[in-house]
Formats: C-alpha cells, sequence, structure tokens
C-alpha cells in the first residue's frame, strides 16, 4: 500500500522579464485505483498547524469548545487528483521509530546523483518548507496527491514559500518506514528518478510527517530546484 508520486516544472526564461512554464503531472501508482473525491463531513481542529498547507486559519475566537464538532474548511483539490488508503491496509507496519534526518537524506539523494556524474544538491530552507506544508496537508487530508487541499500544486507552493524557480520537482510518497524505503521506491520509478537526476537542480527540501492516526501512516514529500 505504498505509494509514490512525482511532479515536475519547469520555467524558461523568455526575453528580459517574460516566464513561460509548463508544468505537468506525473500518476505513478504501483497498483493504480480509481480516486475517490468523497469529502469528509466534519472535524474537529487540533493546532494552528491545521492551516498549514495554504489553507486560511480558524478564527480563535469563533472556535467552539473541545467537545463540539465543525465543519472542515473546504477542499478545493481537483477532485479525481488524490487517492486514499483503503481502512487498515498499513495497521500491521510499526512505525514509531520512523524518523527524517534531512542531512541524511541529502547525502543519500547525493550520493545517488554523484553515482551518475551529477552535482549535488543543497538543502534550502524556503523547499523544506514548502515539503513540509505539504506533508502536512496531506496528512490532513490523509491522502497522495500533488494538490494541496486549497488547490496548490507544487509550483505554487514553492513560489508561496519565497523560492523564485526557473525548475521545479516533487515527489511525493506515503506509508514508507524508512527515507531508504522511499528512495528505492523513487529509484524504481521513472518519473522519480528522472526527479532525482534532474542536471539542472541545485537545491533540495524535504519532509516527513508520520501520523499514525491515518490510514497512510507517513507522508514524506521532497521537493528540488534551481532558482533564477
Amino acid at each position: 500500500m505504498y505509494r509514490v508520486l512525482s511532479f515536475a516544472a519547469v520555467a524558461l526564461l523568455v526575453g528580459a522579464c517574460s516566464v513561460s512554464r509548463q508544468p505537468s503531472l506525473s500518476l505513478d501508482y504501483s497498483a493504480q485505483r480509481t480516486p475517490t473525491a468523497s469529502l469528509p463531513k466534519t472535524s474537529a481542529p487540533k493546532t494552528s498547524a491545521d492551516a498549514l498547507g495554504g489553507e486560511p486559519s480558524l478564527d480563535r475566537n469563533r472556535r467552539a469548545g473541545a467537545n463540539t464538532r465543525v465543519a472542515r474548511l473546504p477542499d478545493s483539490a481537483p477532485p479525481g487528483s488524490f487517492e486514499r488508503a483503503p481502512a487498515g491496509a498499513l495497521a500491521d507496519r510499526d512505525y514509531t521509530a520512523t524518523r527524517l534526518d534531512p542531512e541524511l537524506a541529502r547525502d543519500l539523494i547525493n550520493q545517488y546523483r554523484s553515482d551518475k556524474g551529477l552535482k549535488p544538491l543543497r538543502l534550502d530552507a524556503r523547499l523544506t518548507e514548502a515539503a513540509k506544508a505539504h506533508s502536512r496537508d496531506l496528512s490532513k487530508w490523509d491522502r497522495i496527491s500533488h494538490y494541496g487541499s486549497d488547490g496548490s500544486n507544487p509550483w505554487d507552493r514553492v513560489k508561496r514559500a519565497g523560492y523564485r524557480a526557473r525548475l521545479a520537482a516533487e515527489n511525493v510518497g506515503t506509508g514508507q518506514k524508512t527515507i531508504d524505503e522511499v528512495m528505492k521506491g523513487w529509484q524504481k520509478s521513472p518519473g522519480h528518478n528522472k526527479n532525482l537526476l534532474l542536471p539542472d537542480a541545485e537545491h533540495m527540501g524535504i519532509a516527513l510527517v508520520n501520523d499514525p492516526k491515518t490510514e497512510f501512516k507517513t507522508f514524506w514529500t521532497l521537493v528540488i530546484g534551481s532558482s533564477m
């Protein structure tokens, strides 16, 4: 029940100030099913982190008491653009030791790139923030997608984080316990592997949300880019 997704977008500088970009989505499910776009009717907000991923924050003065259920904010992800996990699909896996060391992840990716004769990537705080926001949003809605619940795509989130990209790419994975497991999945998938080996890439950001209350359990996001 592991899932991986890849996205690549390139911005080409045309003339002095005209920018053209053509983002494309590549959904590389190992066992693709018809995604569901059902929207949960209610949800109790937990923390201010619920608003990450582009959704507006709830007015704290209007929040009801802890025992009151309130309506979820509107889900603006395009119908059919995400997939949910079947109930209990990963219930037999233990994720208590699952952690992310960003520097270790960087070193694994750079070793893989070096083996292919490519230059290393540097961790970038802005791309890391874009990755964190998306992993939190995916965890909140318990799904895998390149679209955020506010309808944003990876390019939008990179721009929102303050990174002026001429190239941006995103890999997403759910259900994996370790960075090694995620990397193996990405390397086996042509679309994800292409993103890992983008020759012109300079920077990266990576994030993990480990949420045992969800069906997917783990939500990994890797963002790779080159700046203007």
